[in-house]
């Protein structure tokens, strides 16, 4: 019997490099390996505000996208958070068992709260949400980068104090860390993890950015007056240029140094386009298709959520009649 695997991703902002060579390229390689469930978590994107119908749209873009990298219905569950309202039920009840203090020394919010003038309950209580995400199906294991570890431990905690204090409902789940790709650093600044929500606008390479953006990017990309093509961790700047090559490459540190001996940086990134172009241009031309067929795109989000939804109503069921209100 296969481990089920579940794994989560706001709709918002687009998808960049960071968010699939970290995520979204293993959950696809994973697929004959792992029971899959993908969740599209829109619940967690209205923590600030948001325009109803933009997030809409987006929850169906970035499904679309999923199915363009290469998720694949027959293998995996795919759905929207909101088709399924034991999402937000069962985070109430976690909520009940999670402490302020843990809640509190959460980096994360520490980091977005600071960012916004008025700071919602959703955004301190998140993690809550995120924790009855993974808990509600009875989760074995979680892909998780090193920034998502704390939120990981949150869950595995409040899962081990429900069923000690309530009894036996949640699986306790293991953090799946990738080896290779977890981290891909902002092209404009090598010293912060590539985001989203950063706006200077040659900071992330989105995976629908066209071929002229890519190149703009990547040759505008911070890197260091050395000139040496050499995986040194000292130098920010083209060590992670070099990671996204040996990831996409598939090559390792000792070919690809050998492969651009001698050769400088323009050399480099010319080569990096190129392969940023062709690894993107079956996903764009993927993403096209699906596009113009969006009943199809509704159709896998409604058959995925009808598999998956036996198993929060179940799990919700028990966690209720546990704490006495069924």
């Amino acid at each position: 019997m296969k481990a089920r695997v579940f794994s989560g991703i706001q709709p918002t902002g687009g998808v960049h490099l960071g968010n699939y060579l970290g995520a979204i390229k293993q959950w696809v390689q994973a697929q004959d390996t792992y029971e899959n469930i993908f969740c599209i978590v829109n619940a967690h994107a209205i923590t600030i505000p948001k325009d109803p119908k933009e997030l809409r749209a987006q929850s169906l873009e970035m499904a679309t996208l999923l199915l363009a990298c290469g998720i694949d219905p027959t293998k995996s569950s795919l759905f929207i958070q909101s088709q399924i309202d034991e999402h937000g039920a069962l985070a109430w009840l976690l909520n009940c068992v999670a402490g302020m203090g843990e809640l509190h020394r959460m980096t994360q919010f520490k980091d977005k709260s600071a960012k916004q003038e008025q700071v919602s309950a959703g955004l301190f209580t998140y993690p809550v949400l995120m924790a009855a995400d993974i808990l509600l199906y009875q989760t074995n294991a979680v892909p998780v980068g090193e920034d998502q570890k704390q939120h990981l431990e949150l869950a595995r905690n409040l899962a081990q104090r429900f069923n000690r204090d309530f009894g036996k409902c949640f699986e306790v789940p293991e953090p799946l860390i990738a080896a290779s790709g977890a981290r891909v650093m902002g092209l404009d600044d090598p010293t912060i993890k590539m985001s989203k929500s950063h706006k200077a606008p040659l900071h992330a390479l989105f995976l629908l950015d066209t071929p002229d953006l890519i190149a703009k990017k990547i040759k505008k990309a911070t890197t260091d007056s050395i000139g040496v093509v050499a995986f040194d961790p000292e130098r920010p700047g083209i060590y992670n240029l070099l990671g996204i090559y040996e990831n996409l490459s598939g090559q390792s540190p000792a070919q690809i140094e050998a492969e651009f001996q001698g050769k400088g940086y323009g050399h480099f990134k010319t080569a990096l386009i190129e392969l940023l172009s062709t690894t993107l241009k079956p996903i764009q031309e993927n993403y096209q298709r699906l596009q113009e067929n969006p009943d199809y795109v509704k159709q896998v989000l409604d058959e995925g959520c009808a598999k998956v939804r036996p198993i929060a109503q179940a799990t919700y069921a028990k966690a209720k009649e546990l704490m006495g209100l069924a």
